[in-house]
């Protein structure tokens, strides 16, 4: 399934989109003109990787600076061990659309409790 995210000229260089879906997904677009989308949730704690730092193809998790390659979803720096979920992202008359990954979320504990609707 392709979820339409934003127009490409929407979305500049050096920024993230957040794409509200269960679980959250974040688009980036590298300062080289690349497009990318993972899992938004970081697999260490519950933060958004769209408020993170943007490098390369790397994006920096805001709250304790794992790093996640964007290309693959590996870790590149701890704290966190696991991977993220990379989408595929495809550009169709100039809107961006992300085509969702069937394999399993990486969620940290407190998140994947939060949306699986107990308490974290």
């Amino acid at each position: 399934m392709m979820i339409p995210v934003c127009r490409l000229a929407d979305l500049p260089r050096g920024e993230a989109f957040r794409l509200e879906t269960d679980p959250p997904v974040a688009v980036f677009h590298t300062e080289e003109g690349e497009l990318y989308a993972i899992d938004d949730t970081c697999t260490h704690q519950d933060a958004s990787l769209a408020d993170g730092w943007l490098e390369g193809c790397e994006v920096e998790c805001p709250l304790h600076a794992s790093k996640f390659d964007l290309r693959t979803g590996a870790v590149d720096a701890p704290p966190a061990r696991r991977p993220v979920r990379t989408h595929e992202v495809v550009v169709e008359d100039g809107v961006i659309h992300v085509r969702l990954s069937p394999s399993a979320p990486g969620l940290p504990s407190c998140a994947a409790g939060r949306l699986a609707g107990g308490a974290g």
